[in-house]
């Protein structure tokens, strides 16, 4: 059995990152990943569903010991993906989801070279924006804010593998996109180092 993917799944506010995902995870071979977190529970969410909730003492351990593929701080929080839970659905032959900043992206890269890092994006920087104030639920500050880390994050779009855009309506498309994008890093030959042995002797 083949390997999954690691794929990383990375995009500014208002690029669609969670309708586009969960189009790939209405697929059998598509998991996404819970990420482990220091905070506590927020009323109706689940651990082991939204997050894995653990203390920040036991996070920190894990840390030490090399057990989070990747993590951050945020809000004096941690927040990270469960190295051992990873390669236990990659093991499976099942590609993994990880929908996470640029930074996180980076350190997956460094950490596990094969994952695929995919920046999703809005058409362009206006239509992002008129998607934002579209849904009447943020105020201006906080609008200029994600647009201006949206400006951030596009010079960081060099480290990624792939661009994928969403367009108005047409996330079903960005979602076949990235699934074309896992079957060619499938078929590629360095996925598959010994394909003449294995030919010969199949």
């Amino acid at each position: 059995m083949k390997k999954g993917i690691l794929l990383v799944i990375s995009g500014p506010a208002g690029s669609g990152k969670g309708t586009v995902n969960a189009h790939l995870l209405e697929r059998d071979d598509f998991v996404y990943s819970v990420s482990a977190t220091t905070r506590a529970p927020r009323p109706g969410e689940v651990d082991g569903v939204n997050y894995h909730f653990i203390s920040k003492e036991e996070f920190l351990h894990r840390i030490e010991h090399g057990d989070m593929l990747e993590y951050t701080e945020y809000c004096g929080n941690y927040y990270g993906t469960p190295l051992k839970e990873a390669e236990e659905v990659l093991a499976s032959g099942k590609n993994l989801i990880l929908e996470i900043e640029v930074e996180g992206a980076r350190n997956v890269k460094a950490r596990y070279p094969d994952a695929v890092l995919v920046m999703l994006l809005p058409p362009s920087y206006s239509v992002q924006e008129q998607r934002l104030r579209g849904r009447g639920t943020e105020t201006e500050e906080k609008i200029l804010e994600r647009l201006a880390r949206a400006k951030e994050e596009i010079l960081c779009a060099p480290a990624y593998d792939y661009v994928v855009y969403n367009r108005d309506g047409c996330d079903t498309e960005a979602a076949e996109d990235i699934l074309a994008i896992v079957t060619s890093e499938k078929c590629s030959l360095r996925r598959n180092p010994t394909v003449a042995e294995d030919y010969l002797n199949a």
